[in-house]
């Protein structure tokens, strides 16, 4: 092998750990995320008050279970990328109005749509596909979760 092949394999080996060093950062920001939703779903499904929301009450359990597995499932790719599970949790933002805690729910569940798009969109880039198709499951939950708060606000699911 040539000096100048050699150096351009070099440069891409270095660009693919470059670009795989990314997505695990990109991935532990959204652990942090899913950690974030466990424990808002887990507080709003027991602080939330009133005869109107005692149905979305019992599925905000539901989805803090569903949350808990997407965190388990993103660990796992972290771990098989090379990488350490973050520890960091973002901030749950509290409030005494159930309508409130629906929509930063629901807020939540937006980003995090848009972000795990953007993670399969790396995940393909590098070739690990299956971490993409891992992510593509937890996608089609967290859709249904912005469906499910979109309609106990009595609102249409924002464009995403």
């Amino acid at each position: 092998m040539t000096d100048k092949k050699k150096a351009s394999k070099a440069l891409r080996s270095k660009t693919n750990a470059d670009s795989r060093a990314e997505l695990i950062a990109r991935l532990n920001e959204d652990l942090a995320g899913e950690y974030q939703a466990i424990l808002s779903y887990v507080i709003y499904s027991q602080a939330i008050k009133g005869a109107a929301y005692m149905t979305i009450a019992k599925e905000l359990e539901v989805h803090a279970a569903e949350e808990l597995r997407h965190a388990l499932t993103v660990a796992a790719q972290i771990d098989h990328l090379g990488g350490m599970p973050t520890n960091r949790i973002k901030p749950v933002r509290l409030s005494e109005d159930p309508e409130q805690m629906l929509r930063f729910d629901l807020e939540n569940e937006i980003e995090t749509i848009r972000n795990y798009r953007e993670r399969v969109r790396q995940c393909e880039a590098l070739g690990e596909f299956a971490i993409a198709e891992h992510l593509r499951e937890i996608l089609m939950d967290e859709q249904e979760h912005a469906v499910d708060l979109a309609m106990a606000l009595g609102i249409d699911v924002p464009q995403i």
